[in-house]
């Protein structure tokens, strides 16, 4: 299972975390924003400057370990289920490219040095909408009829 955790749980886990994410429409104190993270919100635009982020480390961890824990119980069903559970070389080496690019992808993103760090979120949220979406499709728009009392 050691084998499988390095080849074949811990790319699916970056992919996954990478191409699939929930968005969550919220109020904050008087304004709207939208964040980003599944299960939990953890990055939001940085309202200092633009292109920067706000990053929320402790809830990061959190959905890395819930995306890392369902593959792990995933692969270990597929392990005790399937006798002889083997995953060809094509297969390993594409996800291990693809993790591999992706890691690349965030942590240029991650080392912005406008991007703010914090423990936790270090403001209430009032959530108005939440959906899912993939990376590849359009930004989500939070449609601001439904809520005039914010700007």
């Amino acid at each position: 299972m050691k084998q499988l955790t390095w080849k074949l749980v811990l790319p699916l886990t970056i992919i996954s975390f990478t191409i699939f994410t929930k968005w969550w429409h919220v109020g904050i104190d008087d304004h709207r924003e939208i964040l980003k993270g599944f299960p939990l919100p953890f990055v939001c635009p940085g309202w200092h400057t633009s292109l920067s982020l706000q990053i929320f480390v402790l809830e990061l961890i959190v959905d890395v370990l819930v995306y890392f824990s369902f593959w792990f119980f995933i692969i270990m069903i597929a392990t005790k289920t399937v006798k002889s559970f083997r995953v060809p070389k094509s297969v390993t080496i594409t996800l291990l490219a693809t993790s591999g690019l992706f890691t690349i992808i965030l942590t240029l993103l991650a080392i912005n040095p406008d991007n703010i760090y914090t423990a936790t979120r270090p403001f209430d949220i009032e959530i108005m909408e939440t959906g899912y979406r993939f990376m590849w499709q359009d930004g989500t728009r939070a449609d601001y009829d439904k809520y005039p009392d914010m700007k």
